[in-house]
Parts: C-alpha cells; sequence; structure tokens
C-alpha cells in the first residue's frame, strides 16, 4: 500500500458446528447501478446444511495493515432461505464481524442480499469514497460474508458483475461469458483471488496494452471524471512500457498470468494506491494523466505498487502471512514489505523515466532530510516499533507529528535500503548491488501463478549473505532498534553515495510543490509546517518556534506587525539571518493572542544533496536503467 498503503484469508462451510468441505461454489452477484449514489448490490447464495452457522466479514485486509474492514458500512443484510423462509442472525457480541444464526431443516442454500455504502466516511483503504458519478472502485471484500472456519484458498466464489448502461471495466479476472445486458460473470476462483482481483468500472474508461513485446500481458485501465482525464500522452505510456520492462530485468520473474493497473482519475473518491497480485488499485487526482507535474507527482505510485505484486503478495512477510481475515497480523518486517518496496519503487520511477535524476534526488533529500533532523520521536520510538505497530499508526499524524512519528517503515526503510545497496556495490567494488538481491529473494522460484512464499528476518539476512558475506543481521538491528535523534543511516549514505545531505536556501523540487498551494516549509529553520492560512500543522520539539512558546495548530495572525501571508514570513525569516531581527509573530491559541518572538537567524534552510567528488557516483549507477547494461 502506498498511503495510502496494502492477501490472504480463511472461509469454511460450518454445518451443525463442525467443518464440512465444500459441496459447490458460493455465488455472488454485485449490482453496481447505483454507484453514482454511493451504494453497492451484492446477492450471495451460500450452499448449506441444518444446523448452527457463523458468517463472518472480512477485518483483517490484506495491504492495509490493520483490522480496516468497513463493516460499518454494510448495512441491509437479510438472510433467507431457498424456500423464501427468513432466517434471523445475531452478531456476536464479542467479534462485531461474526453473524451467528441456525440454518432451518431442508434448507440446502441462503440467499444472503447486502448493500455497501461506499461514501467518505467509510473505514478503510479499499472502501472509502470509491464511487463518483461516472465511475467506481468495488473491492469485493467490501460486498460479501462467508462461512468462517476454513482457508481461503479452499473456499470458491463464481462471481457476477451488472454496471450503468454504458460503462466498462478492467480486472483481473477472466470473464466466463460474453456480458449481457450489462451483466458479465467471471470464472469460478478462490477467495482469496477474488478478494485480491478488484473491479474499475466507468463511464468515461480507457484501456490501453503495455510493452507489448512482454509475456504475460499488462494494461493500463483508466476510469476518470471526465473524457479529458484519460488523456495520456504516448510519452508516459512510454514510460510505463519502460517499467514493465525494468521490472522483468529487475526481479527476473513475473508471479502472475496477466497485470492490470487499475488507475482512477478523479477528485471526488480517496487518494491512495492498494496492493493486489495480479493488478493494482491506483487512485489519483483527475489531472494526474493530463499534467506532467501532477504525473511527475505522483510518479512512485505505479511503481511502488507493481514492485508489491513481487514484494508483499509473493514474497510476504511471514506474520502477514496468515491464511485468513481475522487471525491478527503482525507487521514487524514491515520496513521490507514497504521500505523496500518504496526505495524500488522511487528507482523504478527514475529508470523507467518517470522522474529525472534530479526530481530523483529531490525526492530523496526531502526524505533524508525531515528523517535527520524533525523525527524528533525517534528518541524513544525505533524504527522497528513504526512497524510493529503499524495497525494504530495510520490514523496518526497531524499535530506533534514529529513527537509521535507514524508510518516510517516506508520512508526511513527506503534510506535503509539504500544503504544496503550502496553497501554492496561498495563491498563488491560495483560488481553486485540490490538488483542482485531483488532477483534472488523476489523471483526465487521463477515465473509462477500467483501464490505466497513466507519469510522471515533469518531469510532476508540469508539472501543478503548470498549476494555478499557481511554481518548483515547486526547491520539491519542497529538501524532497527536505534533511538539516535539523527537518522542512523546518515553516515552510511553520505559516505558511499557520492552525495552528501545540506542545506540551501532554495527550496527543491518537492518542497517547491509543498508550498504551491501557499504554506511555507520552515521546519529546518524555525521548526515550524505553516498552513496557506497561517495555522501551525506542526511545531519541531526542541525548534527555534518551540522554545518561543509555539504548538501546533496555534495560527499566526502577524508577522512583524503585518497581517500574515506566507511571503512576509519568508521575508522575515531572510531579514533576520546573521544578525538581523528577530521574527515577531502575533499568534492564537483558541481565542487567545499573544506576541512571540523567535530568535532566529539562520536563513532560510531547504535539504539538498551536493556531490562528494572524492566518492564514485554510486547513487546515479543505481538509477540507471538496467536494460542500458546489458
Amino acid at each position: 500500500m502506498r498511503f495510502s498503503f496494502a492477501s490472504l484469508l480463511s472461509v469454511a462451510l460450518v454445518c451443525a458446528g463442525s467443518a464440512a468441505a465444500q459441496t459447490a461454489p458460493i455465488t455472488l452477484a454485485v449490482d453496481l447501478t447505483d454507484a453514482p449514489r454511493k451504494m453497492l448490490h451484492a446477492t450471495e447464495v451460500l450452499p448449506v446444511a441444518a444446523g448452527p452457522l457463523t458468517l463472518v466479514y472480512p477485518k483483517w485486509i490484506p495491504g492495509e495493515h490493520g483490522p480496516t474492514g468497513p463493516i460499518d458500512q454494510s448495512v441491509g443484510i437479510v438472510i433467507t432461505t431457498d424456500s423464501g423462509q427468513r432466517v434471523k442472525w445475531e452478531r456476536d457480541d464479542v467479534n462485531m464481524f461474526a453473524y451467528h444464526l441456525t440454518v432451518p431443516a431442508g434448507a440446502k442454500s441462503l440467499t444472503v442480499k447486502l448493500d455497501f455504502l461506499a461514501t467518505a466516511a467509510a473505514s478503510g483503504f479499499s472502501a472509502g469514497a470509491s464511487t463518483s458519478a461516472n465511475l467506481a472502485l468495488l473491492s469485493w471484500n467490501t460486498v460479501l460474508l462467508y462461512p468462517d472456519g476454513m482457508q481461503g484458498d479452499k473456499v470458491f466464489f463464481t462471481p457476477s458483475l451488472k454496471v450503468p448502461e454504458g460503462w466498462k471495466f478492467g480486472t483481473a479476472l477472466d470473464a466466463s461469458a460474453p456480458a449481457s445486458a450489462g451483466t458479465t460473470s467471471f470464472k469460478t476462483v478462490s477467495l482469496e483471488q477474488l478478494i485480491d482481483s478488484p473491479v474499475l468500472a466507468g463511464r468515461w474508461f480507457r484501456e490501453v496494452a503495455l510493452a507489448t513485446d512482454v509475456t504475460p500481458k499488462h494494461f493500463l485501465d483508466m476510469a476518470g471524471d471526465g473524457p479529458e482525464d484519460l488523456a495520456l500522452s504516448d510519452e508516459h505510456i512510454e514510460n510505463f512500457s519502460r517499467l514493465v520492462r525494468e521490472t522483468g530485468d529487475l526481479y527476473q520473474s513475473r508471479h502472475y498470468g496477466s497485470y492490470h493497473f487499475l488507475v482512477t482519475l478523479s477528485d471526488q473518491v480517496a487518494h491512495f494506491g492498494l496492493e493486489h497480485h495480479q493488478s493494482s488499485d491506483d487512485r489519483v487526482g483527475h489531472t494526474t494523466f493530463s499534467n506532467d507535474q501532477a504525473f511527475t507527482e505522483n510518479g512512485l505510485l505505479l511503481p511502488h505498487e507493481f514492485t508489491h505484486s513481487w514484494n508483499g503478495k509473493y514474497r510476504r512477510p511471514a506474520g502477514l502471512a496468515t491464511g485468513n481475515y481475522h487471525s491478527p497480523m503482525k507487521g514487524e518486517l514491515l520496513w521490507v514489505y514497504e521500505g523496500l518496496t518504496e526505495y524500488l519503487g522511487d528507482v523504478l520511477a527514475a529508470r523507467s523515466g518517470i522522474w529525472s535524476p534530479e526530481i530523483y534526488r529531490d525526492r530523496l533529500a526531502t526524505v533524508y532530510g525531515y528523517l535527520n533532523d524533525t523525527r524528533t520521536g525517534r528518541t524513544w520510538r525505533d524504527l522497528q516499533d513504526t512497524a510493529t505497530a503499524a495497525q494504530i499508526l495510520y490514523s496518526a499524524g497531524g499535530p506533534y507529528d514529529n513527537v509521535r512519528r507514524n508510518v516510517d517503515y516506508y520512508d526511513e526503510g527506503e534510506l535503509l535500503w539504500l544503504e544496503v545497496d550502496l553497501t554492496i556495490r561498495e563491498k563488491t567494488n560495483g560488481k553486485k548491488s540490490l538488483n542482485d538481491f531483488a532477483a534472488a529473494f523476489e523471483g526465487v522460484g521463477g515465473n509462477t501463478a500467483p501464490k505466497v512464499v513466507p519469510y522471515t528476518f533469518e531469510d532476508v539476512v540469508k539472501t543478503l549473505n548470498s549476494v555478499v558475506k557481511y554481518d548483515w543481521a547486526t547491520f539491519l538491528r542497529t538501524r532497527l532498534d536505534s533511538n539516535e535523534f539523527h537518522a542512523p543511516e546518515q553516515k552510511g549514505l553520505d559516505a558511499l553515495s557520492g552525495y552528501k545531505l545540506t542545506y540551501t536556501d532554495k527550496p527543491n523540487y518537492w518542497t517547491q510543490l509543498t508550498e504551491s498551494e501557499g504554506g511555507l516549509d520552515a521546519r529546518y529553520s524555525l521548526g515550524i509546517f505553516v498552513g496557506a492560512s497561517g495555522t501551525l500543522n506542526d511545531v519541531i520539539l526542541d525548534s527555534p518556534a518551540f522554545k518561543a512558546g509555539l504548538a501546533p495548530s496555534f495560527r499566526i495572525a502577524a508577522v512583524n506587525g503585518r497581517t500574515f501571508s506566507s511571503a512576509l514570513l519568508r521575508a522575515a525569516i531572510q531579514d533576520a539571518k546573521d544578525k538581523g531581527p528577530a521574527v515577531e509573530l502575533i499568534v492564537e491559541n483558541t481565542g487567545y493572542y499573544k506576541v512571540v518572538r523567535i530568535d532566529y537567524h539562520g536563513g532560510e534552510r531547504y535539504p539538498s544533496l551536493v556531490r562528494v567528488d572524492s566518492v564514485p557516483t554510486r547513487l546515479d549507477d543505481i538509477l540507471k536503467p538496467m536494460a542500458n547494461m546489458k
């Protein structure tokens, strides 16, 4: 998952209190004709036998790393027998995701009807704000119940889908017959595969074949708010085709029969990415493919989610490979699942031309700078804990984010794996790299159908040692368990990459994007991140601003006696440089005002990478397309 950020599950048929083998597939018919009104309809028919039965709603959603199943949006649940008799259900008083009932004598099947409210209030990444007037993203886990007890790969569903008139769709599922009256039936699949195969549907829909010289087939499926949103240039299509080719060179394997990038281009839905084995659910703003700046700004998303097909879906931490949707997942290896994916995704964005090397370096400087100099929470919460506690950290952030830390295993995980890559290159004099690790670790078994190959910390260390002998266990644990204020990767990155983190008075590419809506990123100077209205989104602990008495959620009303604007605050920081006057602010805190003087004279500071001539340009070598190395 990327912010966004994202599968196995377990089901069983339980008859008279004992598990029984499934005698026929469960049918599931989903109707999207009311999707523009943010309501999805589902009808499910389950083969049953008389006796007690427990049905469950998916709780631990793969890729979301937490118990995020949006059960609060599942409504209208009515269960009847094949003779039309209504069956009363009762929710479990401990497990809110479980429904108990008794199948009447003589009943051979149950029909379950339920609706899903696809509104912005829905919990869980896969559910929130997933429809608009002209499109819908269906996550199957939101519209089904299933019998409790057996593994997901042992229970089978025959799904079908009805879409509004004139709509088209994309999915990794295979149709079993041509569409009829707007309804498409799909081949029977395991519940595991069904949950792992979302559907993107829309009135304005476009499918583009990518890298047609590559087997298996790859598709870019797009749905937008209007036809103009689908105006992806030939240049950017080629970027994505290069991404497909570069992943083949990097991972030396593919673990799917075909792959679909399902890209929702809309300002009316939630924005994030969620990985699947043979597809990805990528939701971005409506101009992302028609505006070059927006294309660059979202350039990591598709490489990140695509990489998860190998790292996260195929190779999966043992603690996340639970085999069901109700056993709690353990996230202690998310610094591999997400951190390695973040690193490789960024590198692939550069190798495929989505980002230039300069934009990549600015991105790295931004990540490196804020993790190295503003994450004060590192002194109490180490990197390991950000992974272990993942299920409670996705809703963190906001005021005092620098103190609490949140899912830093993404970005600090990226720094960690960059240092691993640089270390391998340094120890082998450039003969080997993390490319070798990726091919060995993610490509084990060669080309396969979708399946899960779990791993442990020891497996990671073993594979690294197969690339180059080193005390990788100590290397990793030292960085994972560190409570140093500065990022423990700092020394390695500065010494090995050929570039060094420094600060200049000019915003880099990514800082300019951050400030483009009127805010000011002064975290590295005053120690504040200011919104366009003057509200302090964060104040860095022990920074000049914090010592002067400021805190998150305060609002700057005036700068040096004048009504606040980001431009005036920037000018005040510049004027205070060296021996200039202190920055004087009038700030408001819950209706009370006070004057604050910040005695800071260091000028503007923004993170940047500068070349170190005495060190080989290993960072530049990392970004070279692998196709150029053949």
